[in-house]
């Protein structure tokens, strides 16, 4: 039989829900376990801790382009290095019948249009340190990683194709009309100088304001001063309505862009 404790030993029942007073040699090392009132209070003191703030960091490799990033831009590019280096130390006989078979002139352009279209935009006008080269790399760039590779290709296609018949064609019927001579019906045209104005046009509807407006002063600028310079006056007004037809893609572009974004971009 069990020998009944004392009454100074005997253990006095602790309320259900009251805090269970730390007892020396009471289950030493295990920790005392909160009531659900001082877990809630405790959780209410302690201050949770901010996200940490994210850091923004340049990345200036961006603006150039990539092979896996921007193929067209990229192989693109690699073609009218290529072409440059002919027309920089091939014989220039071989350089001038190159050019002029590529020329987008009203006599080829009536023979052999897609030919000719194609061929004329494989030549860059100054070579690789012009401007419209150096504005070919950073403008595609930047549109073919905001709208994709293809839509980026059919932008600089329309600029180049529309301006070069916008150009052209009243070449041939002033010829008809006997405003200019014949010899105007072989002049020498070629270069990407259209489609990089077009691919500025469309870049700048993307771009937040404080970007788009000195993009397009800064740029219209420029063609104006060639207008006013008028020693080309066909293919800078080229250069114009190029630029034309880029803004006029903003609201088919934006659309592009926000595809490709996504529900994430929205």
């Amino acid at each position: 039989m069990k020998r009944a404790a004392p009454p100074h030993e005997r253990a006095t029942p602790t309320p259900r829900g009251a805090p269970v007073p730390d007892v020396p040699g009471l289950l030493d090392g295990v920790p005392r376990q909160r009531s659900p009132r001082e877990t809630v209070g405790a959780t209410l003191r302690e201050p949770t801790p901010a996200a940490a703030p994210r850091r923004w960091s340049p990345r200036p490799w961006r603006l150039l382009p990539t092979p896996t990033g921007t193929p067209f831009t990229f192989g693109y590019a690699v073609v009218l290095c290529l072409t440059s280096l002919i027309a920089a130390y091939a014989d220039p006989a071989l350089v001038h019948a190159l050019l002029q078979g590529s020329s987008t002139d009203v006599t080829h352009l009536a023979r052999t249009p897609g030919l000719v279209l194609i061929g004329s935009a494989l030549w860059v006008a100054g070579g690789v340190t012009s401007l419209f080269a150096i504005a070919f790399v950073l403008v595609l760039t930047a549109l073919e990683r905001r709208v994709g590779a293809v839509r980026t290709a059919a932008v600089f296609l329309l600029g180049h194709v529309l301006a070069t018949l916008a150009t052209e064609v009243p070449v041939g019927v002033a010829v008809l009309a006997g405003h200019l001579p014949d010899s105007s019906l072989h002049r020498l045209d070629y270069g990407v100088s259209f489609g990089v104005a077009a691919g500025i046009g469309a870049l700048a509807g993307l771009l937040p304001l404080w970007l788009r407006l000195p993009l397009l002063a800064g740029f219209g600028w420029m063609l104006l001063q060639d207008l006013l310079a008028f020693t080309d006056p066909m293919t800078n007004w080229g250069h114009v309505i190029a630029l034309g037809v880029g803004i006029a893609t903003w609201p088919v572009v934006r659309r592009w862009y926000a595809a490709r974004l996504g529900p994430a971009g929205v």
